[in-house]
């Protein structure tokens, strides 16, 4: 395609804002809280709402492909020269809860203007991901009657459940979103200085309880004689890292790639955390070490007596929540099994200790050099005029590793919201940078279809 139809294109997204904010109030109208289980039929209504608006962009196949929960909407256009690559692009509808109505300054599922951010719970997290995809493809169709390229969208309604349905029923439509690369549009956009997530670490999430003496025994009665199973957490827990922070569960950096560079650094994260000193220096830079590197820290920890005033008592029973970040070249089964073998070697008698695995996302990363990372740069830097860092995310995606492997596929990450407070109240999107979000989306189609 010519660079004729890129401006025709662009000329076309940018007469209409008027009309593309329209709809998009229009989407964030909709309840579509995943984590209430009265929600669904708000759910089923968005979802069908943003099917038939594919629809009207000209996308073929609109449809939901039903899960044991909340429905993926699809649509695809596959008309593009043979040689073009078919790239599947992603976002979710689902959104978080309110939370507390009496924190937000306008209503959360009505949408409004204030000091050029527009209000609304899911404006940023991740609404305006699914609706800058469609508004870019509907701008190329509107202006060209063609796409550069061969696209597939899933929009997801269950990220902020953890995907489990959604990941549950991927085997089912394996052939049907087969593809080159996959595109998360979920995250992050800032014009000032843009950025391309190349690496997402997995999460493997569990628990340990520990258990001692069928109930709570009187401390002066039994202290010293009957084992304690809050003492035997704490050991399980203190022999968990060494003293530099590094993790001692056997094999666990055995598969671990060390870097070859050095990760951009985010100032800004560093220092909103609120605290002046770090540790495990040893073994890496702060980015190294929260991108990087896998890790394992405990979240939660239960036991006892822990009301107001004192119980002289030896617990029944202990336990600890616990979760590993792991990167390409972990298994995620493998480092829980070494958790158990750890856990199991403080067993004792009079002391029980049992595992329950909740959840493993893998890890997935891109080539920083590949094609769609050179795309992503050029749409970005022609859009901003400014070079656009690579990131690697600290946090976990379970559905990019799953889509990663599912369809041996590179995955890369380009947010389209610029605005705050995604999991907070007064969630917004800034409404100047919509339409610079919009434009990269256009012309990251074109660059696409370059190489």
């Amino acid at each position: 395609m010519s660079a004729n139809e890129l401006s025709a294109s662009l000329d076309y997204a940018r007469g209409r804002q008027a009309d593309f904010l329209h709809g998009f109030m229009t989407l964030l109208r909709f309840p579509s809280i995943s984590l209430e289980p009265n929600r669904q039929a708000d759910l089923l209504a968005c979802a069908e709402w943003i099917a038939d608006q594919m629809r009207g962009t000209g996308l073929d196949n609109a449809q939901l492909l039903p899960t044991a929960g909340n429905p993926i909407v699809y649509g695809d256009w596959l008309h593009a020269d043979a040689d073009k690559p078919t790239i599947l692009l992603y976002a979710h509808y689902d959104v978080q809860p309110i939370a507390d109505a009496a924190l937000w300054h306008t209503p959360p599922f009505q949408p409004t203007v204030v000091k050029e951010r527009l209000m609304a719970r899911g404006a940023v997290d991740d609404k305006c991901g699914v609706w800058i995809v469609l508004k870019a493809v509907e701008s190329m169709l509107a202006a060209c009657g063609r796409l550069p390229i061969n696209i597939k969208c899933l929009f997801e309604g269950e990220e902020e459940l953890g995907s489990k349905n959604t990941i549950a029923a991927l085997n089912q439509y394996r052939d049907l979103l087969g593809a080159d690369a996959l595109i998360i549009c979920d995250g992050p956009f800032s014009p000032s200085q843009p950025g391309i997530g190349v690496s997402v670490r997995g999460a493997v999430q569990g628990e340990l309880r520990v258990t001692g003496p069928p109930q709570d025994l009187h401390s002066g009665r039994y202290g010293g004689a009957v084992r304690n199973p809050i003492h035997s957490l704490a050991r399980i827990i203190a022999a968990l890292h060494d003293s530099d922070g590094r993790v001692r569960l056997p094999g666990f950096y055995g598969q671990v790639a060390l870097p070859t560079t050095e990760p951009d650094a985010d100032a800004d994260l560093q220092k909103a955390v609120g605290v002046d000193d770090f540790f495990g220096e040893a073994l890496g830079s702060f980015a190294v070490r929260t991108t990087m590197l896998p890790t394992l820290d405990v979240g939660g920890i239960s036991g006892g007596y822990s009301g107001k005033g004192l119980r002289a008592i030896i617990p029944a029973e202990a336990g600890c929540k616990l979760t590993l970040r792991t990167v390409p070249g972990q298994d995620g089964a493998e480092i829980w099994a070494s958790l158990v073998e750890h856990a199991e070697a403080f067993r004792e008698p009079g002391i029980d200790i049992e595992a329950r695995l909740h959840s493993i996302a893998h890890p997935f990363a891109m080539a920083p050099d590949g094609r769609e990372a050179r795309a992503l740069q050029r749409a970005l830097q022609a859009t901003l005029g400014v070079p656009a860092r690579l990131l690697r995310h600290g946090g976990s995606l379970a559905i990019g590793g799953v889509l990663a492997q599912l369809l041996n596929a590179p995955v890369s990450m380009l947010g389209l919201g610029s605005g705050g407070n995604s999991h907070a109240a007064n969630e917004y999107i800034v409404l100047d940078d919509i339409a610079p979000a919009l434009e990269v989306a256009i012309r990251l189609f074109f660059e696409l279809a370059v190489e």
